[in-house]
């Protein structure tokens, strides 16, 4: 497993469609655990503003006209019913995990933070080495993220308890539970695309 030199001076941390619809109950994408995981990122995201680190918040929408939903609106229904809906309730950052003034927010049409928008000039412009993502899903819009940074040659560090997951149903090889999809997307990243840690790990290394 990699084990990368991080200079704290030159890292973000990436808060991932921290979104009503994604952690509140009775939501179309709502996580299992995801008003757990608000829980455990508050102390770190408190401390990553102490520390001066970067905090980059991204926000899942389409536009409220439906221009950029393009394929997205086969492939989750909910989508084309609103869910990302731009300005929408179900779009809104969860109220107790909210940015706060100085953080940086960015909305992204489509699972990664890098596809249409202009994140990486953000990194380049503040020149960070090295990005940590948390958020939800664990396997898809933390997994993408995790994934177009490697590519594009920034140090990943991917908090295995600082993403949320959720259920996946029977597509003809068996249900699969957020338990499992969470343990097997980390594991994976491990192999080829990031450092993985804990919460309390990254808190130890912030000091």
């Amino acid at each position: 497993m990699v084990e990368f030199a991080v200079d704290l001076a030159k890292t973000a941390l990436l808060v991932i469609d921290m979104q009503n619809v994604f952690v509140s109950e009775g939501y179309a994408f709502c996580a299992p655990k995801g008003r757990d995981l608000v829980q455990r990122l508050t102390p770190l995201l408190a401390r990553c503003r102490e520390r001066g680190l970067p905090l980059i918040y991204t926000a899942h929408v389409i536009r409220a006209d439906g221009s950029n939903l393009g394929v997205l609106g086969k492939i989750h229904p909910a989508t084309s019913q609103g869910a990302l809906e731009q300005n929408s309730d179900s779009a809104a950052f969860y109220p107790a995990l909210a940015p706060q003034p100085g953080d940086i927010l960015l909305e992204k049409p489509r699972y990664g933070a890098f596809h249409g928008t202009d994140l990486e000039i953000i990194l380049r412009q503040r020149g960070i080495e090295t990005v940590v993502i948390s958020g939800i899903a664990t396997n898809v819009c933390c997994d993408t993220t995790a994934r177009e940074a490697t590519m594009r040659d920034f140090q990943v560090i991917f908090l295995a308890d600082g993403t949320e997951c959720r259920d996946l149903p029977d597509l003809g090889y068996g249900p699969v539970s957020h338990e499992e999809l969470q343990r097997v997307t980390v594991t994976n990243l491990g192999r080829g695309f990031a450092q993985i840690m804990s919460i309390s790990q990254f808190l130890d290394l912030l000091g």
